[in-house]
């Protein structure tokens, strides 16, 4: 099992930026695929970013390519997301995943979830 905790969301105003962390505990982390989600009201959980075991590798959602960056420290078991030029629309509890195998956007192909942070942008 592996256990995910997410920190730094928050309230923020248009144009600024916010930086999430999240901290895995549990089985080898530098296995996993992690990856980024987001869930506004009302609506399904999007994906956000993905990055692969060694960081070599990184995908987005077309909603925040060139604003959002996914990146990871495997010696502290921790990936992030820094996010900049933030829209009202980014306005979401923020989730993230590990997957053992495999690449994508499918939230139904990560196997662990943390328990998400918030996200408020005020326009």
């Amino acid at each position: 099992q592996v256990q995910l905790v997410e920190s730094g969301g928050g309230l923020v105003q248009a144009g600024g930026s916010l930086r999430l962390s999240c901290a895995a505990s549990g089985r080898t982390f530098s296995a996993h695929v992690m990856g980024w989600f987001r869930q506004a009201p009302e609506r399904g959980r999007e994906f956000v970013a993905a990055i692969t075991q060694r960081g070599d590798n990184t995908y987005y959602a077309y909603s925040v390519k060139c604003r959002f960056t996914i990146s990871r420290d495997n010696a502290k078991s921790t990936v992030y997301l820094q996010m900049n030029s933030l829209k009202s629309e980014d306005t979401a509890v923020y989730y993230c995943a590990g997957r053992t195998s495999g690449w994508g956007d499918d939230p139904n192909r990560y196997h662990y979830w943390g328990q998400g942070t918030q996200v408020t942008v005020s326009s």
